[in-house]
């Protein structure tokens, strides 16, 4: 997705929320390169912290500790793209329907258009591909858009399925390093549940501009 706009200053909240986003579209989008599993394996939560998030955090760093870029490509390669489709659809679509390309991403298409934004031409997926709707999310939050319209975004295209499907990717048989990438998805979208649970109306409307 591309949209051009200033980036204001965030919270250091918003700043966690949109990394996370970012990092899932990421990992969805295509294998981890060396880089990246470097880094996953760097990350050290806090050890006194026994919650969802923590341990999923934990899972990630020992996962990307004992794969490496080609296992991962491979991996990924079984999962999503396969020879005619892979193990799992990581489309909105197929969640909320059974079929790709059907009224689900029509209603995206209108949302991405009020918001501004436009597909990139090098990408070959529909707009509904779970990598491409964190991808927003983390621009939403980002450049600052109202809690009320990322709260608005994510309640129409991923709360009614994307739990569903990060607890599919956790159990799906050619899993190894992608079932922690489903642990933390599946932890951060509760997070999120319960974060957006908890603003007061006031905060909804207002919060980042």
């Amino acid at each position: 997705m591309n949209m051009i706009t200033a980036a204001p200053a965030l919270q250091e909240t918003d700043e966690l929320r949109a990394d996370i986003y970012a990092l899932l579209a990421s990992l969805l989008r295509q294998a981890p390169a060396e880089e990246m599993l470097q880094w996953l394996e760097s990350l050290a939560p806090d050890q006194d912290e026994d919650t969802p998030m923590a341990r999923a955090w934990s899972t990630l760093a020992l996962s990307a500790r004992y794969s490496n870029p080609a296992q991962n490509e491979d991996e990924y390669q079984n999962l999503f793209i396969g020879v005619g489709r892979g193990e799992l659809m990581p489309f909105a679509c197929w969640y909320l329907t059974g079929s790709l390309m059907e009224k689900p991403l029509v209603l995206l298409r209108e949302d991405l258009k009020l918001l501004g934004f436009e597909r990139q031409d090098n990408v070959k997926e529909p707009e509904d591909h779970i990598a491409a709707l964190c991808e927003v999310m983390s621009m939403l939050i980002s450049t600052g858009r109202s809690y009320e319209t990322q709260h608005q975004f994510w309640q129409a295209h991923l709360q009614s399925w994307a739990k569903r499907f990060f607890t599919d990717l956790q159990n799906a048989k050619g899993a190894v390093f992608y079932t922690a990438v489903g642990l933390l998805g599946e932890a951060f979208l509760q997070q999120e549940d319960n974060w957006y649970l908890q603003l007061s109306p006031a905060a909804r409307e207002g919060g980042q501009q």
